[in-house]
């Protein structure tokens, strides 16, 4: 069965824009893989263009529910590769990554900075914000269009509380720390729990559970134990209405 309540948060999700994109070739890059991806279920995360290997072309990518495995990287690599050699939005041979946002992922979208509230957010902004450009803290709440980060690098007689305009951000990712790896965790297992119910398959039982099943199912009936020649006998004399003289009948 459906859940359209999901289905339609993840297709609000989908459609939701990124407020951190790029520049230069990798914006002409991410123009021909958003809608591209986005047709496939996944939404773009942050596009990268460097020189290694010659020139490698990075492309993040997720499901709504921020999980993506090596079998949905290779799918988008099959379904991204025609689409960008007929576009041909590089002037060179390039070698084409797909990856997944990875556990200290950039933050591009609204809803990536309300998923990881009260996480550890390293942030450098495009425009200055009180002539500072670099914040170190933790994301306390979204409010507008701003994010408000509870610093740890703040100097004494300086507020710890900064609100900061996500269309002003030119980058965002999260610090890796023992509380984020935990949640990560959590979240995979979640998506693999989803991805078996909506496959119709269960995961095996636990030992123990497997044992008190077996508790509680019914029991099977024993089978009557088998007549002794006696017993024929005295059931042959019944039957002839004589009686039994060892019992005095």
């Amino acid at each position: 069965m459906i859940d359209l309540t999901a289905a339609r948060e993840d297709a609000d999700l989908l459609a939701e824009p990124r407020l951190v994109v790029e520049s230069g070739v990798a914006a002409r890059v991410a123009a021909i893989a958003g809608p591209v991806l986005q047709g496939m279920g996944y939404r773009l995360v942050r596009i990268r263009v460097t020189g290694e290997a010659g020139c490698t072309v990075q492309i993040m990518a997720e499901r709504p529910d921020g999980s993506m495995q090596i079998e949905d990287c290779e799918a988008v690599s099959r379904a991204l590769s025609p689409v960008l050699d007929v576009a041909d939005p590089i002037d060179r041979a390039y070698r084409l990554e797909i990856s997944s946002p990875g556990i200290d992922r950039p933050l591009v979208r609204r809803s990536d900075f309300e998923r990881f509230r009260t996480h550890l957010v390293k942030i450098e902004m495009a425009v200055a914000h009180e002539g500072r450009k670099r914040f170190r803290g933790t994301i306390d709440a979204v409010q507008g269009d701003c994010v408000r980060l509870h610093r740890d690098d703040t100097p004494a007689g300086e507020d710890a509380d900064v609100l900061l305009r996500m269309e002003d951000i030119a980058d965002a990712r999260l610090v890796l720390t023992d509380e984020l790896i935990a949640e990560s965790m959590r979240r995979g297992k979640a998506a693999e729990r989803e991805l078996k119910r909506n496959l119709g398959l269960e995961p095996p039982m636990p030992a123990y559970a497997k044992k008190q099943a077996d508790k509680t199912a019914p029991k099977r009936k024993k089978p009557a134990p088998k007549a002794t020649k006696q017993h024929r006998l005295a059931a042959e004399r019944a039957r002839r209405g004589e009686t039994d003289p060892e019992r005095g009948d």
